[in-house]
């Protein structure tokens, strides 16, 4: 007679508690940050890389411009307003997979760690204070000098910037879990440690994941906005939006405009972010409110 392991209690899904959306930081969401990303060669107005001397520094349309450059222009004379959304796709795709990385390698040790205890434990509980300990710009600073400033150097720095939280929080879950009653029954049944973890505690501790990957969006961005407005981000001519920022910064007290509305963009975005990861927060789960 084959053994089988007891199902482990699944704590309730994304989906069946996404009901009544909070439809404010979703819509600046959609339209600030996702629609733009994935749609910019088609509604943006102008390339964004090409120079028009001729247009430089045109205001924006409700301070004298016209509405063939509704946000203005840069010293170049390129289109705020394309340039803005182009950007936004470099953002999108720097936030994502740099959370990407942090979530599956927080996840992992977190769920190891907390489920082996012992040396592992203590080694990655270590890290994770090491972590937390070095500021992000240092290991941008070394990357930028080690392999120059790229796409790839800025997602390692993400990746490594957040993974901490991941393995802290998910470790915390997994402390509580590894003695539950279906942990022991999966034991006794001769369930292994490998499907244990996957199968029976991992769905337990999704919805922590999944609100905390949320919150830490805000945080990435502003974390890839930090290092293009330094300059050690990803290179020029990109339009990420902190390399906007950075082009406008010496033409502040006339030409505002140039860092205003990518520094808006940014705003808007990471405010949006953090709203949606209150909610979820709420709704997946009281319990998590002090993350």
């Amino acid at each position: 007679m084959a053994e089988t392991s007891p199902n482990a209690p699944i704590a309730p899904t994304f989906w069946s508690k996404a009901s009544d959306l909070p439809l404010i930081p979703i819509g600046l969401l959609l339209i600030v940050f996702i629609i733009p990303a994935f749609f910019a060669q088609w509604i943006a107005p102008h390339d964004p890389y090409v120079p028009n001397l001729g247009a430089r520094l045109q205001p924006p349309v409700f301070f004298g411009g016209t509405w063939e450059y509704a946000l203005g222009t840069d010293r170049l004379g390129r289109d705020i307003l394309s340039r803005i959304l182009h950007g936004a796709w470099y953002v999108l795709a720097v936030s994502m997979i740099g959370i990407a990385v942090g979530v599956v390698v927080g996840t992992t040790l977190g769920l190891v760690a907390g489920y082996a205890r012992g040396w592992f434990d203590g080694l990655v509980m270590r890290l994770v204070d090491i972590s937390l300990a070095l500021p992000a710009m240092l290991l941008a600073l070394a990357l930028a000098a080690a392999i120059g400033a790229s796409f790839l150097s800025v997602v390692v720095v993400v990746g490594f910037a957040l993974w901490a939280y991941f393995a802290r929080q998910v470790r915390a879950e997994v402390l509580l879990l590894r003695n539950s009653d279906f942990v022991a029954r999966s034991q006794v049944a001769g369930a292994s440690h490998v499907r244990i973890l996957f199968r029976h505690i991992l769905p337990n501790v999704t919805n922590t994941v999944v609100v905390l990957a949320t919150l830490q969006v805000g945080i990435a961005i502003m974390l890839d906005a930090s290092l293009s407005f330094l300059g050690i981000g990803i290179p020029r001519p990109t339009p990420t939006w902190g390399l906007l920022v950075s082009d406008g910064r010496d033409f502040i007290a006339t030409d505002w405009w140039i860092s205003f509305f990518p520094g808006l963009a940014i705003l808007l975005t990471v405010m949006s972010a953090n709203m949606l990861g209150d909610w979820l927060r709420e709704r997946l789960d009281p319990r998590q409110r002090q993350i």
